[in-house]
């Protein structure tokens, strides 16, 4: 008996990743910024809006 294991290899196509398009530029104006076909976003990272993260627990009361 042997103590080693074997695995199988993926099988099935891999879908492609999504394309947004090349030649894009930061929608902010003024910046210059080209976006990677990659980044569905329209802002590049300096100008992206802040977003907050959903925080677990409950919600205070204004003023307190």
């Amino acid at each position: 008996m042997t103590d080693t294991m074997k695995g199988t290899a993926i099988k099935g196509a891999t879908r492609p990743s999504r394309d947004f398009g090349e030649g894009r530029v930061c929608s902010e104006s003024g910046c210059d910024t080209r976006l990677s076909r990659y980044n569905k976003r329209e802002y590049c990272y300096s100008h992206a809006p802040v977003k907050y993260p959903r925080v677990r627990g409950r919600i205070l009361p204004e003023g307190t």
